[in-house]
């Protein structure tokens, strides 16, 4: 009886492909959490002082602590049936908590420590615990509870820095690497075994429709930061800040133009026929995590050009203005290579001359930098669509 409990938690084959009107409901969430971490990059920027290094890596820490909560959250529900009640409690769940972390955000390395770090534990040791309870006997437990004790190795060093400011960082980054040393090892445990994400029998159509959503949430974090600071100025005090507005809003259609063509649109298809989708599912994990940290890193850049779009432009703006498209474009070269097993030469040319621009860049005001990410952007999408046109639309082919 317990077995067929444990079976009814599972995704079956009546069970829909698409995210759940609760999926998109928790990624509200990182709506708001994503807002928090490019608004402590923009701080961390305007410090200018001995500590800017250490602030940015802090910044860091937290944006991939974030990664994982949602990245196994989407793995979890790709596994087991998100309709189950269940299921809806242990979303419902990592849902507040989530909350609960990004609210701490801002001074998680600071007096709010504790908070941030019980949110991502309570996440990380809560899930696995409940859908093992959940699963009774059945054998998939096993798996749940090779991620119950890593995740509670780690839970130690979390909430050690949490009550030790001195030695935070470091336990912290210790843990933040046991935990994506775990899901890239599959949480080995002795004479147990391991089972790693890319052997699961995940249901491709619902993982890949989680990524493109996710990265839908980062575009919208952006649009955000376009909207708030613009209409926070004066309109009419400057022509130059309404460009840097109209160039930041063309940026992100470009990204998102750039994302969909082909490999974007045909993500779900290449999971849905790839021999193991699994392991197609864990590689684009890893590629979209490259993706939307480009994607935050551009739209801190939006907010800084519009901001401050005369006078020249500041080395480390640039880590935003044109690294941070270039971070984009490396990520969707290997997206695309998961898919056709072969890279367009206009992603690499578009890298290479967002490098190369850098030393011009640095003569130019922000809105003039902003000016150059946007032509190489605009050369890809152009070069996309001519190399595409009349031609029927490519089929999937990944050599995962």
């Amino acid at each position: 009886m317990t077995d067929e409990r444990g079976a009814a938690l599972l995704r079956g084959g009546t069970s829909s492909p698409r995210a759940s009107f609760l999926e998109l409901f928790f990624d509200l969430v990182f709506v708001f959490a994503l807002t928090r971490v490019s608004q402590m990059l923009i701080d961390d920027v305007s410090t200018h002082g001995p500590y800017l290094l250490r602030q940015a890596a802090e910044t860091v820490v937290l944006f991939l602590a974030l990664w994982m909560v949602w990245s196994v959250t989407a793995w979890a529900t790709s596994v087991y049936e998100p309709e189950s009640s269940g299921i809806q409690l242990v979303v419902v769940a990592a849902m507040f908590a989530a909350l609960v972390m990004a609210v701490a955000l801002p001074r998680a390395f600071e007096e709010r420590a504790l908070v941030f770090a019980l949110g991502y534990v309570a996440i990380q040791v809560g899930r696995p615990l409940l859908i093992t309870l959940l699963l009774g006997r059945h054998p998939r437990r096993a798996v749940t509870l090779r991620l119950l004790c890593w995740s509670a190795i780690s839970a130690v060093a979390w909430l050690a820095g949490a009550v030790l400011p001195s030695a935070r960082a470091v336990l912290w980054t210790l843990a933040l690497a046991w935990d994506y040393a775990g899901l890239a090892l599959g949480w080995p445990v002795p004479g147990r075994g391991s089972t790693r994400a890319s052997e699961w029998a995940v249901t491709g159509e619902h993982l890949a429709e989680r990524y493109q959503q996710f990265f839908l949430i980062a575009l919208g974090e952006t649009i955000l930061v376009i909207g708030l600071t613009f209409s926070s100025g004066d309109f009419s005090s400057t022509g130059a800040g309404a460009v840097a507005f109209a160039l930041s809003f063309v940026t992100t259609a470009l990204l998102w133009r750039i994302y969909f063509h082909r490999a974007g649109h045909v993500l779900t298809e290449a999971i849905r026929v790839a021999r193991s989708p699994g392991l197609l599912g864990e590689s684009a994990s890893w590629t979209h995590l490259v993706i939307v940290a480009g994607v935050l890193l551009t739209g801190v850049g939006y907010e800084l050009v519009i901001t401050h779009p005369h006078g020249r432009t500041a080395p480390g703006w640039l880590v935003f203005v044109l690294a941070g498209p270039a971070l984009f474009l490396a990520a969707r070269a290997r997206f695309e290579y998961e898919i056709f097993g072969r890279v367009s030469r206009s992603r690499v040319i578009g890298v290479v001359l967002l490098v190369a621009l850098a030393p011009v860049a640095l003569h130019l005001p922000p809105v003039g930098a902003l000016t150059l990410s946007v032509l190489v952007l605009s050369g890809i999408a152009v070069a996309d669509a001519v190399r595409a046109r009349g031609r029927p639309p490519e089929q999937p082919a990944t050599p995962l």
